[in-house]
């Protein structure tokens, strides 16, 4: 066997165990260079003297652009972006939620129920147990809220009200 032959022949093999490995863990864009490295091998069983020439890296440039940007195509297709999975508390402005342990001004001992989740809360007048509230600021890990009374609310502040 040639050297152009065994190079061709680690090219394939390599690339494969690559595909293998993006297969196992994918998205770690392990299938570009390995779809790269299979071509290049595959073009050099067939002309194993062209393999050790200028032209490879040329062929190679050629093959990973395409191959670069189907594979990008392909991940936002299995995978679409998504909104981030954590709430924070400047994206609560706006939003609605109940009383469920008294707030008071100047302290962070109030509790309301936003979305499924407890934030520290505290308002400029004190706001009893089970009262509807409106997050108005955020600081840090707590809310300002003011007492919702349902009158003046945007479409957006709207739908994310919680109740």
């Amino acid at each position: 066997m040639s050297l152009g032959t065994i190079l061709a022949l680690a090219f394939i093999i390599i690339g494969i165990i690559m595909l293998i490995a993006e297969a196992a863990s994918p998205g770690s864009f392990i299938l570009v260079p390995a779809t790269v490295l299979i071509v290049l091998g595959g073009i050099g069983l067939v002309s194993p003297e062209w393999l050790l020439s200028w032209w490879a890296p040329v062929a190679a440039v050629i093959v990973l652009i395409p191959t670069t940007l189907i594979t990008i195509k392909l991940y936002q297709k299995l995978a679409p972006p998504a909104p981030p999975e954590t709430t924070v508390a400047t994206s609560l402005i706006g939003a609605t939620g109940v009383v469920v342990r008294e707030v008071t001004p100047d302290n962070l001992r109030g509790k309301v129920r936003i979305q499924n989740d407890i934030w520290s809360a505290t308002a400029s007048k004190t706001i009893p147990v089970g009262a509807r509230v409106i997050v108005k600021n955020s600081e840090g890990v707590h809310v300002f809220v003011e007492e919702f009374s349902g009158e003046g609310v945007s479409s957006d502040e709207t739908k994310k009200k919680v109740a």
